[in-house]
């Protein structure tokens, strides 16, 4: 006897984390056969050994009576009309795969019984028998009939179903469901009674099982979680396995699922993933990979975006602001400039092709700013970035720093919504453990996800983060937010009862809409698109990712906000209009918790004394003033550029006040060039007809009121005033532009023309 009785493959199984079945994939050899049990249902065993083997529990593998008793009907009947077979017999005949009914082969299955039962329990052999029994055409074990044959759980079944299920391997190709339902009947009703005359039933549950219909068609297995059936299959082919998910959260996960397919189906947006994770384990509790296809023509729904690499669109940023705060490198609130940027011929864009000037770092967070996070990620690093990223689980990061560039904020590389809800999970789960754990920081904090059910183990505590905790903190504060730009409709709003830190992404060209947001118990992640990366208008995370994500996270149970990680952090004094460190001539500050770290920060650079006459229109200084006359006044004073378009968003800033015409003074930094910025190499636009485009060249000054003149290349081509624009179209080669203000300021600006389309990247958020 060999030592592995069977060698066939099965089916892989996927349960829930509290035992549904949720899905399962046939075995390779094209049969239903679940993996083996552990032990027997107890109403099935009860109507098998009633039907097939009343004394299994008193032979030794053989039953000489029943022998007996058969070689007298086969005698009487002229033919074989009863084998004699015990259960451990039968098991011995199905392990040998159809070898003829002879009297040899009979001896050697008795033979081989015997040995059955020295080598295991008779709980085992049953099991076995249970597991590798035919039920007619492909289902094979009484786990995988009772889900075939009446949708349901082999423990489950009634009394009526288990002594159908035990009647069907004495002649599953002549008896069958929907097949001689008839014969099936009588069999079932046969042993019924018989069980009744046992008293293993009673009277009336015998006549009430009688009563119930034969099944005369196949139940099709439940499709609750179809990708993840994919990965555990993958993973863990022929297993059965329980996994992390939740079932009823699932079901309900599927249903809002449906309801905004059918809406965006409207627009030809034909795929939806979602993923939820509890933070505390990284256990995923639900996991739909993609939309089910509503029509005849699939659009890619057999994918599983969940694993899918796409363009992470803005959901990094999140991640650069926390380790900026960490680092000590900004503040909340530290005004970054949104200026229009060209770095190395790389030229982002806002969403809203609008500038602020200036943005509080978190705002520009809050409303997904593009440029001040470019012009963020260049100061931090895009090197120091990339390295944070792989370390925090982003494995999709295949390739050096470099090849990615300052687009790595935007959506220059691609990510999964598998590792993506892992690091906002990480960064919840460092921020609840801090808080819970004494101000500690462990091993774990930072943890790819799961789905099969794990023990989470904190690991030991080590003595710093990769991130603070009080950084965390203050990025979901800012990301608190619920306000959002919306491309057509000014602003989009959002309420909800419960307090999520969230953040929407886009793509470029509108092909990948993302959604994530987390409480301090769950993280939700949306990703909405198409699966063949056709882009489409209005398929953005606000739009269409993110009501997804908030519908989810109505059915999760509440959680408290995050606590103030107070031990990292410190009560400073903050300037109320640039965000750093109040300074000297800082007027209105507030008390604000910043990240120790933020200590190293500097001080507030935008304010400083003035000077003024008595009449506090004029600046004046000691060449034409008396001190003793000059009224000293603190001012708010950003740098040229910046200032050109902050005023124009915030009507309340005072631009400086030009000198008095009898002071002679010579303005630091009166003027700053906007575009283009560096010694850049400049491509030159081709007009559609093939023409030679013009350039826009830009600059801004402190008073708005002076004229410039413009010299390219020692000759004088033109003056502007208020708005310093001027398009020009110089032939290749380097050039010098010469700026010259009226009260002789000078600026200068080298830079080359290569003749090539001009390239500028805009990314969505």
């Amino acid at each position: 006897m060999p030592a592995e009785l069977f060698k066939d493959p099965t089916s892989t199984i996927l349960y829930s984390n509290d035992g549904y079945l949720m899905g399962a994939r046939i075995a390779d050899d094209g049969q239903w056969r679940f993996p083996e049990l552990n032990s027997t249902p107890k109403k099935f065993e009860k109507a098998l050994l009633t039907f097939e083997d009343q004394y299994f529990y008193s032979h030794p593998g053989i039953n000489p009576i029943a022998v007996g008793r058969a070689m007298i009907q086969n005698f009487k009947a002229g033919k074989i009309v009863s084998g004699g077979s015990t259960i451990s017999m039968q098991l011995i005949r199905i392990s040998r795969k159809g070898k003829a009914r002879t009297v040899y082969q009979k001896l050697i299955e008795m033979f081989l019984a015997l040995r059955l039962e020295l080598r295991y329990s008779k709980k085992e052999i049953l099991a076995l028998y249970a597991s590798h029994a035919p039920f007619g055409g492909n289902v094979v074990g009484v786990d995988a009939a009772a889900w075939r044959f009446f949708g349901r759980t082999a423990e489950e079944l009634s009394w009526a179903e288990a002594a159908t299920l035990a009647v069907l391997p004495n002649a599953p190709s002549l008896i069958y469901p929907g097949k001689n339902s008839e014969k099936l009947r009588i069999k079932r009703n046969r042993l019924l009674n018989k069980l009744r005359s046992l008293a293993i039933i009673d009277s009336t549950s015998c006549e009430l099982a009688k009563l119930e219909e034969i099944p005369r068609e196949i139940h099709h297995l439940p499709r609750v979680a179809p990708h993840l059936l994919d990965r555990v299959h993958a993973d863990y082919k022929g297993e059965k396995v329980t996994s992390s998910i939740q079932y009823n959260l699932q079901q309900r996960v599927n249903r809002i699922v449906k309801k905004h397919q059918i809406n965006l189906e409207g627009n030809q947006i034909h795929n939806l993933a979602v993923l939820v994770l509890e933070v505390e384990s990284g256990e995923a509790i639900a996991y739909l990979g993609n939309t089910e296809k509503l029509g005849k023509e699939n659009h890619g729904n057999q994918v599983d975006i969940i694993r899918a690499p796409r363009s992470t669109g803005s959901v990094l940023k999140p991640f650069l602001f926390a380790n900026m705060l960490s680092q000590g490198e900004i503040l909340p609130n530290t005004l970054v400039p949104d200026i229009p940027t060209q770095i190395a011929g790389y030229s982002p864009k806002n969403f809203n092709l609008r500038y602020d000037g200036a943005v509080p770092a978190q705002r520009a967070l809050a409303r997904s700013l593009n440029v001040p996070s470019v012009r963020m990620l260049r100061d931090y690093g895009v090197e120091r970035f990339h390295f944070f990223l792989k370390k925090f689980g982003m494995n999709t990061l295949n390739r050096p720093a470099n090849h990615y560039g300052l687009s790595l904020i935007l959506g220059g590389a691609e990510g999964n919504l598998w590792n993506l809800c892992g690091m906002y999970a990480s960064m919840t789960r460092i921020l609840n453990h801090y808080n819970h754990f004494n101000s500690s920081y462990f091993l774990n904090d930072i943890a790819n996800p799961v789905y099969i059910d794990s023990k989470f183990d904190r690991g030991k505590t080590v003595s710093q983060s990769i991130v603070k905790a009080s950084a965390i903190y203050q990025t979901y504060e800012a990301l608190l937010e619920v306000n959002r730009p919306d491309a057509e409709n000014g602003w989009k709003s959002f309420s909800s009862s419960k307090k999520i830190a969230w953040k929407t992404g886009t793509s470029f060209g509108f092909r990948d809409a993302w959604a994530i947001g987390t409480s301090s118990k769950y993280v939700v992640g949306v990703w909405v698109g198409n699966a063949d990366g056709e882009g489409r208008p209005g398929l953005t995370g606000v739009s269409v990712a993110a009501p997804v994500m908030f519908d989810v996270f109505g059915m999760l149970p509440d959680s408290e906000w995050f606590e103030q990680p107070f031990d990292e952090m410190e009560l400073v004094p903050i300037c109320r209009k640039s965000g750093y460190r109040a300074g000297r001539w800082c007027e209105e500050t507030d008390s604000l918790w910043i990240c120790k770290q933020g200590l190293k920060t500097e001080v507030c650079p935008y304010h400083r004394l003035v000077h003024l006459d008595q009449s506090k229109s004029f600046r004046v200084n000691s060449n034409c003033e008396k001190v003793s006359n000059m009224i000293h006044q603190s001012w708010f004073v950003l740098p040229p550029a910046m200032e050109w378009y902050y005023k124009k968003r915030n009507p309340l800033y005072r631009p400086l006040p030009p000198f008095r015409d009898d002071c002679l003074t010579i303005e630091a930094q009166a003027m700053e060039l906007v575009y283009p910025k560096g010694n850049d190499r400049i491509f030159v636009p081709v007009n559609l007809d093939g023409s030679r485009g013009k350039i826009v060249f830009e600059m801004a000054h402190h008073d708005s009121d002076m004229e410039v003149y413009w010299h390219l290349d020692g000759k004088f081509i033109g003056t502007t005033c208020g708005i310093h624009q001027m398009e020009l179209s110089p032939a290749e080669g380097e050039h010098l532009l010469t700026f010259v203000d009226e009260q002789g300021s000078t600026l200068y600006k080298k830079f080359t023309i290569v003749g090539k389309n001009a390239r500028s990247v805009v990314h969505n958020n």
